[in-house]
């Protein structure tokens, strides 16, 4: 008989700071699929999801599909939209009867208006229906931030290992792999988790150049090769949260006889962290600079790419902030793109002039003027659309993202991608779909920090990371902390890094 596996995704990365709301309407503008439409949608893709849908026809699994959520980024979710899902989800379970596993996709730092710990709650939730020995494992993103209760509840969590995120399939594939472990009756993992007095940590995460997260990395895949050690996963964290969990972690799934030596490497990767917690490869620059970059000559080919890293909508930025755009107008700057602009009314007045009209614009700039005022100017509307790409990769390959309508304006030798969705600008398609050839500008502006790099850092001549003073800001210290464990790394006195409260 074939084991019933429940497959669910519910994620969100939650900046706290921000003052948007996360609705239903913002998980029906990404993907809200439930039962078996889950499929279409995501076999064939490099997803989590399509890890474990290739995974459940590997094994003989009878797969029983609960929901596919996922939000871009922004604040707390509401009570309504937080419950209404994990009610799906966790209705599929019980609707299904017995379930033999849980194979589930989480961000690890979801927060809602009434949960700081919303996967904990949610694996808390699911375990109580399951018992306590049947394998459930989730999936988390390389800026979980992790928590004791999801340790708890979960036979292991299973972390991303590269930033830009290309490795969601493989990570649900290695999940999946040791849920059928268990099925088998091979293993009986349990999961521990030890988070630091550390608020940043592991350099973020960054795994695009040799450096302190590669190092731990190598460290992880040596330690899984230990008998009894099935997963060893390093969480960065996500800064951009005021709750008690924020910040690095490290995750171990073991076999009862190797408690001690899990504990021992969560100890020996923590050690690590602190010892190198300086270590920061992040160079944020100035918009000036990536205006200089723009104007000078070079005998490289491919465009200079300027990441406006602080409006980056991956992390719960606007997506709407003018400073680089408004810089390079000012410039003069030919032949370059941006992508993108949410700015809803500006699309739906480039619908109503129609392509190859002359509009006068109020772009951007609407949502926190104080991170850049509107855009006003000239614009002659090139391209209109629906807004719909199916990614080409390496990051979330196949997978379909929507931008909403869609016009092309463009201002002076400026085309700026003007969508109606916020989204991360993470795949060439956002301007290959616009009729935009990205390796034949001079100067592209993307919204995102870092999963960019994946498909953009190989036809750039050169990348320039800018600070254009939006809500993603590396400086913490504009960000105001009332829920956060104390003391802690590098707010307060610490010289410890087990020093502190734990969170509960």
């Amino acid at each position: 008989m074939a084991y019933r596996v429940l497959i669910a995704q519910f994620m969100h990365e939650t900046n706290t700071f921000s003052k948007l709301k996360t609705t239903l309407d913002d998980y029906r503008r990404r993907y809200l699929i439930e039962g078996g439409a889950i499929v279409p949608q995501f076999k064939g893709t490099r997803n989590e999801l399509g890890g474990y849908i290739d995974s459940a026809a590997k094994y003989g699994w009878e797969p029983v599909y609960g929901v596919a959520a996922n939000a871009t980024p922004s604040g707390t979710l509401t009570r309504e939209t937080w419950e209404t899902i994990r009610d799906k989800i966790v209705g599929a379970a019980q609707k299904a009867g017995k379930l033999d596993a849980v194979c589930l996709s989480l961000h690890g730092a979801m927060v809602t208006e009434t949960e700081d710990d919303a996967e904990g709650a949610l694996l808390e939730a699911l375990r109580g229906g399951i018992g306590p020995d049947a394998p459930m494992v989730a999936t988390l993103d390389l800026h979980a931030n992790a928590t004791l209760k999801m340790a708890k509840n979960a036979s292991a969590l299973v972390s991303f290992r590269t930033y830009p995120h290309i490795d969601g399939y493989d990570r649900a594939v290695q999940a999946a792999a040791l849920v059928q472990e268990v099925l088998e009756g091979r293993k009986k993992p349990r999961c521990l988790l030890s988070q630091p007095a550390m608020l940043e940590g592991a350099d973020h995460g960054r795994t695009t150049q040799p450096g302190l997260m590669l190092d731990l990395l190598a460290k992880a895949d040596g330690y899984e090769k230990e008998p009894g050690i099935n997963v060893v996963s390093i969480q960065a964290g996500f800064t951009w949260s005021d709750i008690p969990y924020t910040g690095p972690s490290i995750a171990v799934s073991y076999e009862p006889a190797a408690e001690g030596r899990a504990r021992q490497i969560t100890r020996e990767l923590i050690d690590e962290i602190w010892r190198r917690r300086d270590e920061n490869s992040t160079d944020y620059r100035p918009v000036s600079d990536g205006v200089a970059a723009a104007r000078a000559k070079s005998d490289k080919t491919g465009p200079v790419v300027i990441a406006d890293g602080t409006d980056n909508p991956g992390g719960g930025g606007y997506n709407d902030t003018t400073p680089v755009l408004q810089a390079l107008i000012d410039a003069k700057i030919e032949n370059a793109a941006v992508g993108t602009i949410y700015d809803p009314a500006a699309v739906q007045q480039a619908i109503r002039a129609g392509v190859g009209a002359e509009i006068e614009v109020t772009l951007g700039g609407h949502t926190d003027p104080a991170m850049g005022v509107p855009v006003k100017a000239r614009a002659v509307v090139k391209m209109l659309s629906d807004g719909m790409f199916k990614n080409d990769g390496p990051m979330n390959a196949g997978v379909v993202t929507t931008m909403g309508p869609t016009a092309v304006l463009r201002i002076g030798g400026i085309d700026v991608v003007t969508i109606s969705n916020r989204i991360q600008t993470i795949d060439l398609q956002v301007f290959k779909s616009q009729g935009i050839d990205p390796a034949a500008k001079d100067v592209l502006v993307v919204k995102s920090v870092q999963h960019f790099r994946a498909a953009y850092a190989p036809i750039a001549r050169e990348v320039v990371l800018v600070d254009s003073g939006g809500i993603c800001s590396p400086d913490i210290s504009r960000l105001k902390f009332t829920k956060l464990r104390r003391p802690i790394w590098p707010l307060d006195g610490v010289n410890d890094p087990y020093a502190g409260a734990r969170p509960a």
